[in-house]
Parts: structure tokens; C-alpha cells; sequence
């Protein structure tokens, strides 16, 4: 819920209304539309097979490498260094992202370590509340072992964070920023939606983030962009505009077949090339695919067409458990 007194300050803005958020080119539930595709619904598995595409995919995590560095955990849960601390993004660890560990989207390529495998984390960050980018056991187990860790949330989160035992939570409206310990979260406009259950569609905001560091001294900021989930869309263009020097972005690319129904909820690769072009971005590592099988392509597919599109980019396939170093100059450099 949002107070009050937060209200009357952003009820000009035109993605609030007085029952939660919307966008425009938001999706928007259609149950005809949802019962079309699940009924003609067949995920196909990896061409080679769920082990061989498991092998082909996972490195052990190595924390002994130094220096600003993103590590890929998996789905869009990634471990970025930065400035000396550490930063979750959308945690989720568990065998399935659904409301519960018995049915529901089953995880098909293990996460890159266990939570008790962590470092010291410092913050979390979180896009939106779905199942595959909040999860509740996840976020239990992470505070009883960090219990003084600091979230970020868009705006509508806060209250649910507090409630699963969180201490500091700091909630955001797009193009708001806060500063804790030397590094900056501003939340960045995303094209999506956001639900728990049958009664709360929309009533939390959905978002990127873009985590900034200066601790190279050198008075220039260091770029992080966690996307999030979205669509594609022109108005995306304006985060170039706020942030004209991104040098890593993690950018998804699964989810998005099929594209009657999923172009309004994801971007496919080539979007996602698209995106990594008018942002301008330095370099971007590929997440939200190869783990939970949520729409009809195969888990193969997504990094198979960014291969194929990426051409000269920086944009980079890593491994569940590989990393990149971020560096603004050769930002591509292991």
C-alpha cells in the first residue's frame, strides 16, 4: 500500500492511479487470451537434452576473482560487486517459482550456489513481485543469515518486505534515487505488470535499477543496469537520456514465445540487441532465461538467437556461475 502523504506527491505521475499502477503498453490480463495459450501450450526440451544443456551451461562460481565483477547465479538472480559491496538482484533459489514448492514453473538448471555458499551480502534489489523475481523462501533464508541487509523495492513492496522480517527497506517511484554506503539506486521505468495473487494486479510497481559507484576516485561513476522484466517500448529510450554511460547491463532474453501473447510482457533477443543499441550500453550480460521454462521456447533457443544477433556487441553468454569484470573502458574484458 502507499501512504497518504506519498500519494498526493506523485498524483500527477502518469503510471499511478488511485487503485495502484498501469502503463499504457502495460499488459493487461485477458483471461481468453491466457486460456488460448495454455491449452496450445508444448514446451519443447533443449535439442540436447535437459542434463547435456545443464553441463554445457554451469561453471563453479569463482569469488577469487577481484574487481567490480557481475556473477549470473541464474534466472535473473545476479551477484554484482560493486564498489566493494554486494548486490543481490531478484533472489531466488528455490526448486520452483510458484507460490508453492509442489506445482508451478519447475527450476530445470540448479542455481549457481546455495544461499549458506554466499559471501557477505550487503544489499538486495528487486524488480517486481512476480514469483520467478520475488520469492518468499528465498528472502526468509537470506535474512535470517544477512539480518541487516538493505532492499530496494519499487514502490507497493515495502510493506510485504517488512511483513517476511526485513529491517531496512527503501522504497522507490521510477527516476527516484537513493544513496546508501557510496552507492546510488535509482529505479528506471520497465513495461510490465505485477500480481501475487487474483486481487493485487498492479497494486505494487514494477522497475529497473540502475546502481552507480564512484570508488575508483576518479569522480566517474561506475554503471550497473539491472532491467528487470519488460517489454519493449520507445519510451524505454528516456533511460538513455538519465543515464548516458551504462556499462554493464543485464539484460533479459527468455520468456518470450509466444509473441501474440508474450510481446507484451517480455522482450525476445532480438529486442533485447535493440534495447543494448539505443541505451547506448558499454557491454551487457544475458539473464532471465535457462532456468524456469516459462513460456514455449525451449531453454536452447533464447541464447541461440542472441548468438546469431549480437554480431560485434559486448553482449556476453555467460555461464550459471560465470562472470564479468566491469570495466569502463574494456568492458567486455574477463
Amino acid at each position: 500500500m502507499i501512504d497518504n502523504k506519498k500519494q498526493d506527491l506523485i498524483t500527477n505521475k502518469k503510471h499511478h492511479t488511485a487503485k495502484g499502477f498501469r502503463h499504457d503498453e502495460s499488459f493487461k490480463i485477458k483471461i481468453s487470451e491466457f486460456l488460448r495459450w495454455r491449452l496450445a501450450r508444448k514446451v519443447l526440451p533443449p535439442k540436447v537434452g535437459y542434463q547435456t544443456f545443464n553441463q554445457t551451461w554451469f561453471e563453479p562460481i569463482d569469488f577469487s576473482l577481484s574487481g567490480d565483477r557481475v556473477w549470473w547465479i541464474g534466472h535473473s538472480t545476479t551477484l554484482i560487486r560493486l564498489g566493494g559491496k554486494m548486490i543481490l538482484t531478484d533472489p531466488i533459489f528455490s526448486k520452483r517459482a510458484s507460490p508453492s514448492q509442489l506445482i508451478g514453473p519447475k527450476r530445470r538448471t540448479p542455481p549457481a550456489l546455495n544461499i549458506d555458499q554466499l559471501p557477505q551480502i550487503d544489499f538486495i534489489v528487486i524488480s517486481h513481485n512476480h514469483y520467478d523475481h520475488l520469492d518468499y523462501h528465498s528472502i526468509r533464508q537470506l535474512l535470517v543469515r544477512f539480518p541487516h541487509i538493505v532492499m530496494m523495492v519499487p514502490l507497493g513492496l515495502k510493506r510485504t518486505l517488512l511483513r517476511w522480517g526485513a529491517k531496512c527497506v527503501n522504497e522507490l517511484d521510477w527516476w527516484e534515487r537513493v544513496t546508501v554506503d557510496g552507492l546510488s539506486f535509482s529505479a528506471t521505468p520497465a513495461i510490465h505488470w505485477s500480481n501475487r495473487g487474483l486481487l493485487d494486479v498492479n497494486k505494487a510497481l514494477w522497475c529497473g535499477w540502475m546502481i552507480q559507484s564512484n570508488s575508483d576516485n576518479q569522480n566517474q561513476l561506475t554503471t550497473v543496469y539491472f532491467m528487470g522484466d519488460t517489454c519493449y517500448s520507445s519510451e524505454l529510450k528516456a533511460i538513455a537520456q538519465h543515464f548516458p554511460s551504462i556499462d554493464l547491463a543485464l539484460i533479459p532474453i527468455g520468456a518470450y514465445a509466444p509473441r501474440w501473447y508474450m510481446q507484451s510482457q517480455h522482450i525476445d533477443p532480438k529486442q533485447a540487441v535493440q534495447l543494448y543499441d539505443e541505451l547506448q550500453c558499454l557491454s551487457a550480460v544475458a539473464i532471465h532465461w535457462g532456468a524456469f521454462e516459462l513460456a514455449d521456447e525451449s531453454l536452447d533457443e533464447p541464447p541461440e538467437l542472441l548468438s546469431e544477433l549480437r554480431e560485434a556487441r559486448t553482449f556476453h553468454l555467460v555461464k550459471i556461475g560465470g562472470s564479468l569484470a566491469i570495466n569502463r573502458i574494456n568492458s567486455g574484458l574477463k
